[in-house]
């Protein structure tokens, strides 16, 4: 349904974006990541037809974004990151406007209409101005504006930022509704928001891709081994003689001491689980746990190995070398666009 080939953006001597490559399947939420700066809302207002790309290509639907520039657009909803919205409208007569101008027809205006009010929870708020609206439901009428043409594909720039938690759960379901009848890509800093929602995770940095694939593949191949905190009525020198010897063990470090018992986190080396192996040496040797507690890496973990400066290579990783287990809303701000070029 999307797909980005060596895709550039090139601001005089400062690349914002350098052969950027990935696709999404139909139906698909993708997440797209990266620190600020990464070029992340490049990639995007590209995609959405807002700006031009130095080289390479972008096809949404079959249509390439600037060639097929108007099919393109036909075929995408987008929300940047403050949404487009007129506050001196009603949110009914504003999805109006924006069904017209998309090119709805005037016989199924009003039941597209409907269904966005409905998708997007606003159907009993539908003659309130938008200027009345909390910062949650006006994310809600931005969803509902890019949605209203029923494109089969939705970009959406950090559609949750600046919402109370209620709000962010409430957005994440809506999202995640979308999916299976549109494509999604999600440009998000939240990363527990990813594992909720999306289904592949595209990670970008400095302006180049260093990562896509499903959240569990990047956890399984990026993250560390399994570890375990145990907390037990010993020295630390007799935990390490007792431990020291486990097959697979990949590192024992010395945590805080809490009710003068010591804690330990027990490392193991990457797909091997020692837990057992580990409880059964502590009882054998006469220092049972008083607890045992599994740690896994979080999807933040995998996001901090690839983005960070001390990370030794930049390299791309891809599903091959993983196992597999108040704006105007007619165009957008290049404000921030001059940001991610300061590379």
């Amino acid at each position: 349904m999307i797909e980005v080939e060596k895709l550039s953006k090139i601001y005089g001597s400062a690349a914002a974006i350098q052969d950027v490559s990935f696709s999404v399947e139909a139906g698909e939420i993708m997440g797209f990541l990266g620190p600020n700066g990464a070029g992340k809302t490049t990639t995007m207002r590209i995609l959405a037809g807002y700006l031009p790309a130095t080289t390479g290509t972008a096809k949404v639907a079959g249509f390439e974004v600037h060639a097929d520039s108007i099919k393109a657009r036909q075929k995408i909803g987008y929300l940047p990151e403050t949404p487009p919205l007129y506050p001196e409208m009603t949110i009914e007569g504003f999805l109006a406007f924006v069904a017209k101008i998309k090119g709805v027809s005037a016989g199924d205006r009003s039941t597209r209409i409907n269904y966005a009010l409905d998708k997007c929870n606003l159907t009993e708020r539908r003659n309130v101005l938008i200027r009345k609206l909390s910062k949650g439901f006006r994310q809600r009428v931005g969803i509902a504006q890019a949605i209203v043409h029923d494109p089969p594909v939705i970009i959406l720039d950090e559609p949750t930022v600046g919402l109370d938690p209620k709000q962010i759960i409430d957005v994440r379901e809506l999202i995640k509704g979308l999916a299976g009848d549109h494509t999604v890509i999600l440009s998000t800093h939240i990363l527990p928001e990813v594992s909720a929602v999306c289904d592949r995770v595209t990670i970008i940095k400095q302006g180049q891709i260093v990562a896509t694939n499903k959240p569990e593949n990047l956890l399984t191949g990026l993250a560390k081994g399994t570890s375990y905190e145990i907390e037990v009525d010993a020295d630390s020198d007799r935990v390490r003689e007792v431990l020291s010897g486990l097959q697979h063990l990949s590192q024992i470090e010395a945590l805080s001491v809490l009710n003068d018992r010591p804690r330990f986190r027990i490392t193991a080396e990457t797909s091997h689980d020692i837990g057992r192996n580990i409880a059964t040496a502590l009882v054998n040797s006469g220092i049972p746990p008083y607890e045992m507690r599994r740690t896994q890496a979080s999807l933040e973990d995998v996001f901090l190995e690839l983005t960070t400066e001390e990370r030794s290579s930049d390299k791309a990783i891809d599903e091959t070398t993983l196992p597999t287990p108040e704006s105007n809303p007619l165009e957008a701000s290049i404000d921030d666009e001059n940001q991610e070029a300061q590379l």
